[in-house]
């Protein structure tokens, strides 16, 4: 009965559903793409036999990546097709996964009504399903269910906040999460949270995200930027959302030592980038941007990154940077990546969605957390002028980053019996 529920109001939404995607494809016509495949609807697609990993959008999918280059290797007959519910996650993976060809499709998950995800599955006919993190949906676990599809949900996270929210609903989240033949949580506190809500036997695995290396490609095109920008340092704003470079702008034209220091802003959804760059402008700053193709100016103070799937390239070429996500109550971005680059991170108040590795990366002192964007900017310019130890905070974020690792090899280890060779 509460999944019936949930089936009827999917299908009340879904007038509604596709206004929202027409209007958002006004900025990212991504979103007015492949319309049919959100339907069910896809190309023929090949022989398989295919694995299938579910990447909601950016973070998941460039997650997805030691996991698929493991299974890759130890399945080398098998294909994947991987799952998205925005373009710019489908971007990602044509990025990161453009190397193996036609061994790897990306295309968008159905809506999810039973008979668009039972559409879906009878299509690529997946020997296995793999959800990242947390996009979990009921049809499309009872779809899998019914069609003999084994799932796993790896990489699980879960928040005290969401933990909380799943209980409101609890008959329909014991329902589905129970439908996981396999949970491998980041942590010992996400895999409680899982138990909790109906996941059976979760099991602690780590998180995947510190397995991620830092492309040559992305480290050398940052060094370039360097190079053609000169001596100046750089801060970096990187991930933000909506709101957050207002703060972080107003801090940054504040502080007294401002014509130092370039300040590099790099928003987390693209349709954002015009309004952030013209936010700079009306505070007279001098705006340039990645996609003029040109590196900033000497007289340059903002260089907008508009840009997607180069971040480890920003954080290369990055002496300090600003997490993202973390200043207004957005939950935060992952900072593992930016720990893996060698760069002091700072943390704003709200980490809850990456609260384990966030205090595990502050406990390294590979990070510094402040109340606001303003004392966090005039922490940036303070370790700007003290070179030790800034090297030092990125050192022990490298050394963090790596004494992490090995959560990919846990997890291919519990999906391999689910696998036909």
């Amino acid at each position: 009965m509460p999944r019936l529920l949930y089936t009827l109001l999917w299908i009340l939404a879904l007038p509604v559903v596709m206004l929202r995607l027409m209007w958002r494809g006004r900025q990212q016509p991504g979103y007015r793409a492949d319309i049919a495949e959100r339907f069910g609807r896809y190309t023929p697609s090949g022989n398989g036999p295919f694995l299938w990993v579910h990447a909601v959008s950016v973070g998941e999918t460039r997650a997805a990546q030691p996991l698929i280059d493991a299974l890759a290797l130890v399945f080398p007959a098998h294909r994947f097709v991987l799952t998205h519910m925005t373009p710019t996650g489908r971007e990602t993976a044509h990025t990161v996964f453009g190397r193996y060809g036609d061994r790897v499709l990306s295309v968008y998950l159905p809506y999810d009504l039973p008979w668009l995800q039972q559409r879906f599955l009878r299509h690529f006919q997946p020997q296995l399903g793999v959800v990242m993190e947390t996009e979990v949906w009921p049809n499309l676990m009872a779809a899998c269910e019914a069609l003999n599809v084994p799932c796993a949900l790896v990489n699980a996270r879960l928040s005290a906040r969401s933990g909380r929210r799943y209980l409101r609903l609890l008959a329909l989240a014991r329902e589905t999460f129970s439908r996981f033949s396999v949970v491998a949580a980041q942590s010992e506190g996400d895999a409680a949270r899982l138990k909790n809500i109906g996941a059976t036997r979760p099991i602690v695995t780590g998180n995947i995200k510190f397995d991620m290396t830092l492309p040559a490609a992305a480290r050398a095109l940052g060094v370039s930027w360097r190079e053609a920008m000169g001596s100046r340092p750089v801060i970096l704003a990187a991930s933000t959302r909506e709101g957050e470079e207002a703060l972080i702008l107003d801090a940054f034209c504040a502080h007294p030592a401002r014509d130092t220091a370039l300040l590099v802003i790099v928003p987390r959804h693209p349709q954002r980038f015009d309004a952030v760059a013209t936010q700079a402008r009306a505070l007279g700053l001098r705006v340039a941007r990645r996609s003029e193709a040109a590196p900033a100016r000497p007289d340059t103070q903002v260089w907008l990154g508009d840009s997607m799937g180069e971040m480890a390239a920003y954080y290369t070429l990055a002496d300090v940077v600003l997490m993202g996500g973390t200043w207004l109550p957005f939950g935060g971005q992952n900072l593992i990546e930016c720990c893996a680059a060698g760069r002091a991170v700072l943390l704003g108040p709200h980490t809850y969605n990456f609260s384990d590795a966030s205090d595990a990366a502050l406990d390294a002192q590979a990070g510094l957390r402040f109340e606001t964007a303003a004392e966090a900017m005039r922490g940036a310019f303070d370790l700007l002028d003290d070179g030790p130890r800034r090297l030092a905070m990125g050192q022990a974020g490298k050394d963090f980053a790596r004494q992490h690792g090995g959560a990919t090899g846990r997890t291919v280890a519990l999906l391999s019996p689910l696998i036909k060779p």
